[in-house]
């Protein structure tokens, strides 16, 4: 299977050099790309980017205009991945919060499932060095988002994950106007509405090692309402009930290296 790794990047200079190294650890001997979507980093990261292009042709650039936010990010390289014909496309962090370990089990997964989502909220997911209000924030975001929206996914706002091209195909994406976490949980609203297999695969999220995070009120207060919006949309779907699988931690770390 032929798939693209999506990374936004803002300001991750220090980063991008060894999270690449470290995915290509994972994924050298499979048909996989990445692809960096800068906006504009004023630290160099775009520049950085495409010196890392030049060394590595697995390794492609999107420069965009300015801060244009995560979800239109993605959008973007969603776009790209179909006009260039991959198979899946990977939604993945710059600051490693996203063990690159775990690609090889986003991978086998998506063999069979539509959607891959790295879990934390699993057997075998965890978030070690959280804060009690943060994990409370969190947990409790999703336990929100699942009931208001009746999805059958544990972790609704995760951002570590795996879609085959089909999917986003038929997701209309020039329709998706959430960012932030919204983003996250308005693709798995779409996701599972349309009746597409979801596999949850346990991962454990560490905070970023370097740099500041992106995490803000405005983007807390825009998850909360998208999901209340989202509630009373009227919106049909006609495809099959949706298929959720939790993989069990055990597979994990068998083909982890």
């Amino acid at each position: 299977m032929k798939a693209l790794i999506i990374i936004p990047t803002y300001n991750e200079y220090e980063n991008l050099p060894l999270l690449l190294d470290g995915i290509f650890s994972y994924v050298q001997d499979t048909d996989t790309d990445v692809l960096i979507v800068d906006d504009n980093s004023p630290d160099g990261t775009g520049q950085l980017a495409d010196q890392l292009h030049e060394q590595n042709p697995r390794v492609s650039v999107m420069h965009r205009t300015g801060k244009l936010g995560l979800g239109t990010a993605y959008i973007a390289g969603f776009k790209y991945a179909i006009s260039h014909g991959y198979d899946a496309a990977f939604e993945m962090d710059a600051d490693f919060s996203h063990d690159p370990k775990y690609l090889p089990d986003f991978l086998r997964e998506i063999q069979h499932a539509d959607l891959v989502i790295g879990s934390r909220y699993i057997p075998g997911g965890d978030t070690p060095n959280w804060s009690l209000s943060r994990r409370i924030i969190s947990g409790g975001g999703n336990i929100y988002t699942r009931a208001m929206l009746g999805l059958p996914i544990h972790d609704c706002t995760a951002g570590y994950r795996c879609y085959r091209r089909e999917v986003l195909e038929n997701l209309d994406l020039d329709t998706v106007q959430a960012q932030g976490y919204a983003f996250q949980v308005e693709m798995t609203n779409r996701v599972v509405k349309l009746g597409y297999k979801i596999v949850e695969t346990p991962i454990v999220f560490m905070d970023r090692r370097v740099g500041k995070s992106k995490m803000s009120r405005k983007i807390f207060i825009e998850g909360f309402t998208y999901v209340a919006k989202a509630r009373f949309n009227k919106q049909t779907y006609t495809r099959k009930p949706v298929a959720v699988t939790v993989t069990q931690p055990e597979e994990v770390t068998s083909s982890s290296k």
